[in-house]
């Protein structure tokens, strides 16, 4: 007997969730109905109800349909997983955690199970959550390297250094061209502040990718150098890994009102709104939230096409620009801009001398150029790359580079942000260019 016939309503739930992926959700709702008709109270015709509304963006309609599912069957991991994933969307983190270890409980042996549930941890930022998972995942899959690359990186975030170093070097005598656990190991010491040790490992991955601009960075830390600038490439796959919770987790994780301060000090300067805005790394758009639409344009530069795709949704960006900042400012024609920012940008930049050269260039007479630093000790070099990986600028080197391009500065200490729990000093600098 074929499970069609056991089951009559999969081929419609089959059918409809085809529907739902493919976007057709007129003919998907259609279907749905019939199998509603069919068995007026199966759970699957209600978690693929859910999908549904989330996709077409009626996020009220997503709840109320994934609760009618778990309160027909309270205890199927299917429609609680769905629900603890639509929760952790909509950034209602507690209850998406609290779901996500009930349905871990009810079925704990499923591996998609244990996917959402690590998924729903790393965007709440619950990376104790995440490894204690994860431990429990490699105890069903032991050998598994995705597992195992993930639970290493997640112990260095943790600063958890010994035992990811361990784990990344289980996977390496496993196979030695392992890419991913190379870097992995390189990126551990580099944060642990033993650069020096990687050196064999980055050594390893230039011998097999010759010409990687990510690779030689890290080589040169290895090495005891620091470089100039972050390879584009570098921030580019971190933000864009990081972009559908960014928002949440600068704001509410980190405490990150830059945006909301800077877009308050352009509305002192500018109270009718009547300007053009170059907004340097505008990552998903907080600067543009706070601020408001302006009589004028607001273009976006970001090298994260995944932050682009978020910033957008905010409806309030002109246009953007995928690009890396630096290659953005060279292409741009002289005095385009009233306002440029740059915040939380050259802290992976690195040297700013040619951005800060060029960003005078295309501001207009008499406009302003924002921008923020990790603050370097003064007793040290002008530039230092940090365990991090972001870079600290001197204050008073800054200042001198501003003084020397011939504008007027101002320089404001300030806390940028909470990481640990301790807060992350940096400066706000205004550079006015004279009319």
């Amino acid at each position: 007997m074929s499970a069609t016939a056991t089951d009559p309503n999969l081929k419609h739930l089959h059918l409809a969730r085809e529907q739902i992926a493919k976007g057709d959700l007129k003919n998907a709702a259609q279907t749905l109905n019939k199998a509603q008709k069919q068995a007026p109270n199966d759970p699957r015709v209600f978690v693929l109800a859910g999908v549904m509304a989330e996709k077409s963006g009626n996020i009220p309609g997503a709840f109320d349909a994934l609760q009618r599912a778990v309160t027909l069957a309270p205890d199927w991991g299917p429609g609680l997983l769905e629900l603890a994933l639509l929760q952790a969307r909509q950034n209602q983190f507690d209850k998406a955690i609290a779901t996500a270890e009930k349905v871990a409980q009810v079925e704990p042996s499923n591996l998609r199970v244990l996917a959402g549930v690590v998924d729903i941890a790393h965007r709440a930022g619950h990376l104790d959550m995440a490894v204690r998972h994860l431990r429990r995942g490699l105890t069903l899959v032991p050998g598994d390297a995705t597992l195992r690359r993930t639970l290493a990186r997640d112990l260095s975030s943790l600063a958890q250094y010994d035992e990811a170093i361990a784990v990344w070097s289980a996977l390496i005598e496993e196979n030695p061209q392992d890419t991913q656990a190379l870097m992995g190991r390189v990126q551990t010491h580099v944060a642990q502040g033993q650069a020096a040790r990687a050196l064999p490992d980055t050594t390893a991955l230039l011998a097999l990718a010759p010409g990687d601009s990510v690779y030689a960075y890290y080589n040169a830390l290895a090495h005891g150098a620091t470089p100039a600038h972050q390879p584009a490439e570098l921030s580019r796959g971190l933000f864009d890994d990081m972009a559908e919770f960014y928002d949440l987790h600068m704001v509410r994780t980190l405490k990150y009102q830059l945006p909301k301060q800077v877009a308050e000090k352009i509305t002192a300067l500018h109270p009718d709104k009547k300007l053009n805005i170059l907004d340097l790394g505008c990552g998903t758009g907080l600067l543009g939230v706070y601020l408001g639409r302006i009589d004028g344009f607001l273009i976006g530069v970001d090298i994260s096409k995944g932050m682009i795709e978020q910033a957008a949704r905010h409806g309030v960006y002109d246009r953007f620009h995928h690009v890396n900042l630096l290659d953005a400012l060279q292409d741009t024609p002289d005095a385009l801009y009233q306002v440029i920012t740059a915040l939380d940008v050259f802290i992976y930049t690195g040297d700013i001398s040619a951005a800060l050269a060029d960003a005078l260039r295309i501001l207009t007479p008499g406009g302003h150029l924002i921008f923020s630093c990790e603050a370097a000790p003064e007793d040290g070099p002008d530039l230092v790359l940090q365990a991090t990986g972001r870079y600290a600028h001197r204050h008073s080197h800054v200042e001198a580079l501003c003084q020397a391009a011939g504008v007027d500065v101002t320089i404001e200490d300030t806390v940028l942000r909470h990481e640990n729990h301790a807060p992350v000093h940096g400066f706000v600098v205004v550079a006015h260019k004279g009319a």
